[in-house]
């Protein structure tokens, strides 16, 4: 072969390839992996100019995927205080009484649902905090804004509005608004107000942002979102650095859309740089629980979830069938079980061929659908560190609205392995954090109303390996080691099949390579 670029040796290499599961060392030429083999075969793929690592006994897989990310959307979602720390409403009023103003607006994120004791959102419960300032405050499942009195002035809101998508502005029973904006359309009615980002700020952001995801053994990311000047953004950057982590993104598909919108989703896919492409499209088919809005066969606690969030779920249909025939993949957001088996049955009805579809979050699945996924080729994906929002006792917002039953059922990523199904794996940043790590942990054993529910070791790398690309339809190019796959590998000190997940969470991270560059190395 010719003379490497680079060559790893001293490794205890996973490399999820069946023609050679184990090796101990690899060489790579041009961005790709050239060979694998032991150490003694290192030293016929050097030369004068390449560069030998011993990574000393840590485990090399291939590169850590993170399934579903939104290091775009994201950021503007983590914008100004973050209240994911935050336990009860007294802890949040301190939190607001101390956070800077940006340009007179009091901005937050990472609310969480519980932190009101079940108390109805209302814009009440903050004002005192704020001193009257417009707040804007992003609950964590970013498909809700809790929004200050000041904030609805400046908005014009001041009662119900009807949409185009199932989308709510939350009012008192004299129609006046609560500041609770619940999904896209109606925290959209705040966007024009709120204290842009120059870009080359978003610029810098979005570079520290990955460089930090690699620095957790992330390689990659399949985004699910793209901005009207996102991919200007990307370009951008690329005209300065290689990005650490690989982004294969897929842009939204909303209800409304029509012959225009087709078009212009068909026509940017593709479209890419040296480590970013688009790929696929983004729909949804319903919003979340904590918020009401999961589509669910049965109302939930408070008689809500009933609908979905196309007002008709015939729409939907029809988009997915426009995409289909053309050849474009589609991941649909379906947390409820209602929506999971619509998305189901629409992608049943297109029949056999076309582009690879896959379901985003199933947090809920009823039983006579987890055996589907396999015989239907649809990809799961799952994030396992969402379950940390839940209790086991089943006392969090999530599990009351459900009931013990659905709750019981939570993120069945062990049930869907054992039927036959692909499993991705991902956080959803910044819904959860984007550490890779602790990924693959809360998948070993995850928190609250999903204890039980693990996967293996090897299933838990897999989900964030060799099923993120099979979910991405790039399993011919990524996601094990083997010659002329891409050279996206990462090393951990600690062997991720077998190391415990309290462990695995904190392992130190060897390397991080991306197209076979060297994107983050321990000191």
């Amino acid at each position: 072969m010719p003379t490497a670029d680079l060559v790893l040796i001293g490794a205890r290499v996973r490399t999820l390839d069946p023609a050679r599961p184990r090796a101990t060392a690899l060489a790579v030429k041009g961005g790709l992996i050239a060979a694998v083999g032991d150490d003694t075969d290192a030293r016929d793929w050097q030369g004068n100019g390449t560069r030998v690592v011993d990574l000393a006994g840590a485990t090399l897989v291939p590169g850590l995927t993170d399934a579903h990310a939104h290091p775009l959307w994201g950021l503007d979602l983590a914008t100004g205080t973050d209240l994911s720390a935050v336990t009860d409403l007294g802890g949040l009023r301190a939190a607001l009484r101390a956070a800077p103003r940006v340009d007179g607006w009091v901005l937050a994120y990472g609310l969480d649902h519980n932190v009101f004791g079940g108390r109805a959102l209302h814009h009440d419960l903050i004002e005192e905090a704020v001193s009257g300032a417009p707040a804007h405050l992003r609950l964590y499942d970013a498909h809700s804004v809790l929004a200050s009195r000041a904030a609805l002035e400046l908005a014009g809101i001041e009662g119900p509005r009807a949409f185009a998508q199932r989308a709510a502005v939350v009012c008192d029973s004299g129609g006046r608004p609560t500041g609770h904006l619940v999904e896209h359309a109606a925290m959209d009615l705040m966007k024009p107000l709120l204290p842009a980002t120059p870009p080359a700020v978003r610029a810098e952001r979005l570079l520290e942002l990955l460089s930090g995801m690699a620095a957790t053994g992330l390689t990659g990311a399949h985004v699910m979102d793209v901005g009207a000047d996102d991919l200007d953004l990307l370009a951008a950057v690329e005209d300065r650095h290689d990005l650490p982590v690989r982004l294969r993104l897929a842009p939204w598909c909303m209800p409304g859309d029509g012959p225009d919108e087709f078009a212009g989703l068909i026509g940017v896919q593709q479209k890419h740089g040296r480590t970013w492409r688009v790929g696929g499209v983004k729909l949804f088919m319903d919003g979340t629980v904590e918020g009401g809005t999961a589509w669910l066969e049965h109302a939930d606690c408070h008689g809500e979830g009933t609908e979905a969030f196309w007002l008709d779920p015939a729409d939907y249909r029809h988009a997915v069938r426009t995409l289909h025939q053309v050849g474009v993949p589609t991941a649909t957001h379906a947390i409820g079980d209602a929506a999971v088996r619509h998305v189901l049955d629409t992608i049943e009805g297109l029949g056999a061929g076309g582009p690879r579809h896959r379901v985003e979050h199933i947090e809920t699945l009823a039983d006579d659908q987890v055996g589907r996924f396999a015989r239907l080729g649809v990809a799961a994906s799952m994030q396992p560190p969402h379950t940390a929002y839940t209790r086991a006792d089943h006392t969090d917002e999530w599990s009351k609205r459900l009931g013990d039953e659905r709750a019981a059922r939570a993120w069945r990523c062990r049930d869907l392995r054992e039927a036959g199904a692909t499993l991705a794996l991902g956080s959803d940043w910044p819904i959860a954090p984007y550490d890779a790590r602790q990924i693959l942990a809360a998948a070993l054993e995850p928190r609250g109303a999903a204890t039980g529910h693990g996967l293996s070791g090897l299933m838990a790398l897999e989900g964030c390996t060799s099923h993120a690309a099979l979910a991405s339809s790039t399993e011919s190019v990524s996601g094990r080691i083997a010659p002329g796959f891409l050279a996206d590998l990462t090393a951990l000190a600690l062997d991720p099949v077998t190391a415990p997940a309290d462990e695995l969470a904190e392992s130190p991270v060897a390397l991080t390579m991306t197209g076979g560059r060297v994107v983050y190395e321990r000191p």
